[in-house]
């Protein structure tokens, strides 16, 4: 369960190395995020000579959580670290490339190009 204030770190290759939650969208006044939600971060580390710099505000979508998630069939997943996917306004990622394994459930929030790039999918 993501909240404010929590650092997250960066799946893909846009250039952002660490986040840090300030807001999770969503309907109603939620405090924390699960896996596929979409949350504002600010970069706290990034990569020189990339796009995105630090204190920029973006938008990520949880892919990874420490908290674990249950699913219907009664499998549960549990990650080592949350992480996050930088996505723009349309919801595609900022980068070409997902490092690391994402859930299946990405798949019904539209997140499909996501999917695609990841190299596994649980």
């Amino acid at each position: 369960m993501i909240q404010s204030q929590t650092y997250l770190n960066v799946a893909n290759n846009s250039g952002a190395r660490k986040l840090m939650c300030i807001r999770v969208l969503g309907a109603g006044n939620r405090n924390t995020a699960n896996i596929d939600d979409i949350i504002i971060t600010i970069i706290k580390e990034a990569t020189p000579n990339m796009p995105l710099e630090e204190s920029e505000v973006v938008r990520a979508v949880v892919i990874r959580t420490c908290k674990e998630l249950k699913h219907s069939d009664g499998m549960i997943i549990r990650s080592d670290d949350n992480a996050s996917v930088v996505i723009d306004r349309k919801g595609n990622p900022r980068g070409n490339r997902v490092f690391g394994s994402v859930t299946e459930e990405l798949r019904e929030l539209n997140f499909t190009k996501i999917i695609s790039l990841a190299l596994e999918v649980l």
